[in-house]
């Protein structure tokens, strides 16, 4: 007995030591340039309680998650130490880390590098708490490939609330984003043009504090104010109308108006006052034709006009200006190539060849203070978009590309969060030579924001390290840093099972492409929703929308499965269970959608009266299920967004159709099933006095 129970202590203590001993699973985004990892140390994440700094600087603010670490000064108690050493051999913003057996150390070359290091730090923490093991002996080089990683905020349509704003720029931080460009249109509380902003917007001083805690973090918020296109917020108000180009239009200013740039520089210097840290200044000025009123001149003669007082303005506050680079480029035939990537080189450079002199006849008149942003979002890759890149470069104009990680998409981005487009940009930029990229975030359609975080990240590690994780790995990696690691694996990969299926509920119910084109229709339940079942042809309907059916059955098939993924996923994650939360309502939504479809099915198919009443009784219990739906939704999303326009808020004219644009209320989101519950309700009604 005694030999027995010595084996099985030998046995308990070996099992320990090998639990103590095994290796976590550790991922960091970005990935680091260098990455070696050696063994394990003898930290816990519970084992830090003490970091020093030879120059008694406090750690910088975005360490929370070293809150009840303490100063010390002796460096030898210390389990974390870090130094800034401008003479470090890493690019600006980077750092090296050396993990020990009892002692991490940080190097930083900069205050942005430290706060770089004390990322990757919390993210190997965050995995070493999870899986319950040491922390790693390792040693890390890291340092950005980029250095300008912005993304977008494009909040014309709605605003976040601001505790959302702060939390997101948190997780920036974490994954190493060093700027924002914010499309804010009318929701600064303007103070020397009053009446552009509307009633729900932050004011100046809200904005300032959220900046100034954007800069503690290394993140520079520059604002975009649109300038001569894009200007609809502007001049849809009675009192700029004679500012206007087209007199009938609310889309452009009049450049040859002076009054013009009263109103735009105010702008400006509000915009400038809220956002005190920003690099930049986005002056817009993209898809606009201008006719200046009659005036004989081109519309490339006005928009250069245009853009070299504006670029003046902002050279003179101290500003760089970027500009939105399409227009010359459409104007003179250089355009198309950027976006056919099947075309032949030889192709690209003949239509450059018969047009390029168009182009540099007004060379002279281009800013040479500003960025040219050239934006792709489909096809970076195309020769016809890098030749022009590397045409403003050879002469002497400065460029920056604009990715995007979501565009026209409703409900949520496709294209696997367009990761294929936005790795393909960073690695031109990196190329090329360029200092930065901008990942656009359009608000067009209106997803939730939370939707758009994979391809953040994405465009996070592709700018800072390139293509060293293949796509797979960055999914797992984004799995794991978002949820947990347990949550790494492809069994718990549901998002691009979603597109799909959010891509064909779009239009399901509609006759074509028309869900934002629905409330510009006399009769939109006739000219834009599929016809209903005719009880005097049974069957027809069915055979009618075959395709369409078959199709809704795939749907529900598809989101079944997605619904019983993020469930588990609920039960398990560690983190950022709201996301998941904004992934169910989407999901709940599409299933929901093609239900009304096969409840039409059941009705046109049933063989007499008594089956009709029941399967009318089916439908509306359906409707029922879905306003219970859409107060689901709305409550979700509300709890970060600002999701009904203010009752005094004026629409504009809407002329790319952006759906919400067109109603105060959230209904928009929910538009073409209101239409047909109530085409479905109306009809039946009918039937039902018919029958009677």
């Amino acid at each position: 007995m005694k030999i027995k129970l010595l084996f099985l202590f030998i046995l308990s203590i070996t099992i320990s030591c090998e639990l103590q001993n095994r290796e976590g699973d550790f991922k960091i985004l970005p990935h680091p340039q260098e990455w070696i990892i050696s063994g394990n140390s003898s930290l816990d994440a519970s084992d830090i309680k003490y970091y020093f700094n030879a120059s008694d600087h406090a750690l910088p603010p975005g360490s929370d998650f070293l809150a009840d670490v303490k100063s010390t000064d002796d460096k030898n108690q210390a389990q974390l130490v870090y130094t800034v050493n401008t003479e470090l051999d890493v690019k600006a913003e980077g750092y090296m880390m050396d993990i020990g057996t009892n002692q991490i150390q940080i190097t930083a070359k900069d205050q942005a590098g430290l706060l770089y290091g004390l990322a990757t730090l919390e993210q190997l923490i965050e995995d070493a708490k999870e899986q319950k093991v040491k922390l790693p002996t390792c040693q890390i080089k890291d340092y950005p490939l980029l250095s300008y990683r912005a993304i977008h905020w494009d909040i014309k349509h709605h605003r976040e609330t601001l505790e959302y704003y702060y939390g997101l720029i948190n997780k920036l931080k974490k994954y190493k984003i060093n700027a924002i460009i914010a499309e804010v249109e009318d929701k600064i509380k303007y103070k020397r043009q009053p009446l552009v902003g509307s009633s729900d917007a932050l004011t100046i001083e809200e904005w300032k504090k959220l900046s100034e805690y954007a800069h503690e973090r290394n993140i520079s918020i520059s604002p975009l104010v649109q300038g001569l296109g894009h200007a609809s917020f502007v001049l849809k108000h009675e009192k700029y109308k004679d500012l206007r180009d087209d007199p009938e239009s609310d889309w452009a200013f009049n450049p040859l108006d002076p009054k013009t740039y009263e109103v735009q520089y105010d702008l400006y210097r509000d915009a400038l006052e809220a956002l005190p840290h920003g690099k930049y200044l986005h002056v817009g000025g993209d898809e606009v034709k201008t006719t200046g009123r009659n005036s004989g001149k081109s519309a490339l003669e006005l928009q250069l006009i245009w853009l070299n007082k504006v670029c003046q303005f902002a050279e003179e506050a101290g500003r760089t200006p970027i500009f939105w680079d399409d227009m010359p480029l459409k104007q003179t035939g250089v355009y198309r190539p950027m976006f056919r990537p099947e075309m032949s080189k030889a192709k690209v450079d003949s239509i450059w060849n018969t047009n390029q002199e168009k182009l540099e006849a007004f060379l002279p008149q281009f800013p040479k203070n500003c960025i040219y942003m050239r934006w792709n979002y489909h096809s970076p890759e195309a020769y016809g978009n890098t030749k022009t890149m590397q045409w403003f470069k050879d002469h002497g104009l400065k460029v920056m590309g604009a990715t995007a990680g979501q565009t026209r998409w409703v409900l949520m981005p496709q294209r696997e969060s367009n990761m294929d487009n936005i790795r393909s940009f960073a690695l031109s930029s990196i190329e090329i030579g360029l200092n930065g990229l901008l990942l656009t975030l359009w608000d067009d359609d209106s997803p939730h924001f939370e939707l758009y975080h994979r391809g953040i990240i994405a465009f996070a590690n592709d700018t800072w390290s390139g293509d060293q994780l293949s796509k797979s790995e960055l999914k797992k990696a984004y799995r794991q840093r978002e949820f947990s690691h347990s949550l790494s694996e492809e069994a718990f990969a549901f998002i691009d099972s979603l597109e799909q299926p959010v891509g064909q509920w779009k239009n399901i119910l509609l006759k074509g492409n028309k869900r934002n084109y629905l409330m510009e229709m006399g009769k939109p339940e006739e000219e834009g929703l599929i016809s209903l079942p005719n009880t005097a042809k049974p069957g027809q309907w069915t055979i009618d929308h075959q395709e369409r059916l078959t199709q809704a059955k795939k749907i529900i098939e598809s989101t079944k499965k997605v619904s019983l993924k993020i469930q588990q996923m609920q039960k398990l994650t560690q983190r950022n269970l709201y996301t998941l939360e904004v992934y169910q309502r989407v999901n709940e939504l599409v299933q929901l959608t093609p239900k009304i479809l096969l409840g039409l099915r059941r009705f046109d198919q049933a063989s007499n009266t008594e089956e009709r009443i029941i399967e009318k009784a089916k439908i509306i219990e359906l409707r029922k299920g879905f306003y219970k739906l859409r107060d689901e939704i709305e409550k979700t999303y509300s709890k970060t967004r600002v999701i009904h326009k203010p009752q005094d808020y004026l629409l504009d004219q809407d002329h790319h159709h952006h759906l919400a644009n067109q109603l105060h209320a959230f209904d928009w989101q929910f538009y073409p099933e209101l239409l047909m519950f109530d085409k479905i309700n109306n009809q039946l009604s009918w039937e039902k006095k018919r029958i009677d």
